[in-house]
């Protein structure tokens, strides 16, 4: 094997990394736990036969498109040099990192990964004179796989991966013509239980009950009494305030803070109610989110929406001293969206809860009495 295999797999990692590091808006998925069993085809170097083992790894679901996840794993195999009376075994553990790049967030959901860590080899043939070694190097693997889940909570993972590191030979000289270190790559295929954490719960409507109201005994007649007066006509007197409420649920795309440009005209329509009442004191700008991540995200991400709102009222001319922001995060939802699996479903679905609310409140008018 060639010393810059495991050169290029390295520049695949930090250029995969440096990629997931770049993504605008931070994506607040699931942790899950990956325990599983392998089948480990060794390198022809290694003259030994193929073999088993068992790893378990940590995950998270960092953005719509990437996981990491980071693990250990052992495998071994019997020796295979086809020399009468030669025995023994080769193991290698792994302990390293991985990142993986998601083409779907449905049930099915194939990836490729690549990903660093540190290898120790550990080469133990008897019946030759020193021909065994133990070291310790760099690692670097690459392959594709597939998560499959068949619930929320449970699925599994198959993944088919190559991995290089370094192995000693004590007489490696003798049977490789060089000194005792030699890039090794084996070829690893894995299958692990998937057990996902913290994924966000379905907001559940309470039940409306109305308490049953039984009716009044009827009282007993009493003589009408005489005509009042009649009173002066005077002007009806107009509200103490007026509320202008534009529900914009298409203002925003998923997991985004910039206006939509479809929703353009809702709040153009907003501020010039606005501007053609000067006696409106404030107007209060709400933005809400869908309830998908978790609440303190939420909460930021409905801040950042209201202040874009109350920044394109500004941009038409109403003045900024007249509108206060507030976000309410995933609260006071519109629809509940219950029993939807299909993420893609489940975010069309949660569309008129990503909102904001303007409302608008008018001073009393002078003359009422």
């Amino acid at each position: 094997m060639k010393k810059n295999l495991i050169s290029v797999a390295l520049a695949g990692i930090f250029a995969l990394s440096a990629n997931a590091a770049s993504a605008e808006d931070m994506f607040t998925g699931a942790w899950y736990v990956l325990p599983g069993a392998s089948y480990m085809h060794t390198d022809n170097d290694l003259d030994a036969n193929n073999g088993g083992g068992i790893f378990l790894r940590g995950g998270k679901e960092l953005s719509e498109h990437w996981d990491v996840q980071v693990g250990a794993s052992y495998a071994r195999a019997s020796e295979d040099t086809g020399i009468a009376g030669i025995g023994g075994r080769y193991k290698q553990t792994l302990v390293g990192i991985d990142a993986l790049y998601m083409f779907s967030r449905d049930k099915f959901r194939p990836f490729l990964l690549a990903g660093v860590g540190v290898a120790r080899n550990n080469i133990d043939y008897s019946g030759i004179p020193n021909f065994d070694g133990k070291n310790t190097s760099v690692m670097a693997n690459v392959g594709l796989g597939a998560q499959y889940l068949f619930s929320e909570n449970f699925g599994i993972q198959a993944d088919l991966r190559h991995v290089w590191s370094r192995a000693d030979f004590d007489n490696a000289k003798a049977v490789f013509g060089q000194d005792g270190k030699e890039t090794i790559g084996n070829t690893y295929f894995n299958l692990g239980a998937l057990f996902r954490f913290g994924v966000p719960a379905p907001v559940v409507a309470a039940p409306v009950v109305e308490a049953a109201v039984m009716p009044e005994p009827m009282p007993e007649p009493a003589p009408a009494p005489p005509p009042p007066p009649p009173a002066p006509m005077a002007e009806p007197c107009k509200p103490a305030f007026e509320t202008i409420t534009v529900d914009a649920e298409k203002l925003f795309d998923f997991n985004k803070s910039n206006i939509n440009g479809m929703a353009i005209a809702a709040l153009d329509d907003a501020a010039a109610k606005l501007q053609s009442n000067p006696d409106i004191e404030l107007a209060l700008v709400t933005g809400y989110t869908d309830r998908i991540g978790s609440d303190a995200y939420n909460e930021a991400l409905s801040h950042r929406r209201a202040d874009q709102v109350k920044a394109y009222l500004v941009s038409k001319g109403v003045a900024e001293s007249r509108i206060k922001t507030v976000g309410k995060g995933e609260s006071d939802p519109v629809v509940a969206c219950d029993g939807i699996k299909s993420r893609k479903a489940l975010i069309e679905c949660l569309q008129p809860n990503r909102r904001v609310v303007i409302s608008a409140e008018k001073v009393r008018e002078t003359g009422c009495k």
